[in-house]
């Protein structure tokens, strides 16, 4: 069985998904992009900004599940240029203080809504 979770923390899928999936102590999170969950903007002024507003939407949709950083496993970054990375990386791993989870980041030609970058994770309990 599993168990669909829902945050008021993050924004409203714009398509078929959830925000999360848990499955026994595993949860699945769908890729967040930089949608503000209150005022439904994009924050994507620069590209800090937008990895600050996904982040943090990861962050709802795991605090919503009784998890946080610690329990990420593994992450996925998309990027629309691969020459924003060292900003991303410095947003992302301000998220984390150890044990790093595994990670793959690549560049693509697009994301919903045209934004500049977009994270899914896993985690376990």
């Amino acid at each position: 069985m599993k168990t669909i979770i829902t945050s008021k923390n993050a924004p409203e899928p714009i398509g078929p998904y959830s925000h999360g999936v848990l499955k026994a102590n595993m949860l699945f999170v769908s890729g967040q992009v930089c949608k503000n969950p209150v005022s439904g903007e994009l924050m994507n002024g620069d590209i800090k900004t937008e990895t600050i507003q996904v982040m943090e939407n990861v962050k709802g949709i795991l605090n919503d599940a009784g998890m946080d950083f610690k329990n990420v496993c593994k992450s996925t970054i998309f990027l629309t240029d691969l020459n924003d990375f060292a900003s991303v990386n410095e947003v992302y791993g301000s998220y984390f203080s150890s044990d790093f989870p595994a990670r793959e980041t690549v560049q693509v030609s697009k994301l919903p809504l045209n934004v500049n970058v977009e994270i899914s994770v896993i985690a376990m309990k």
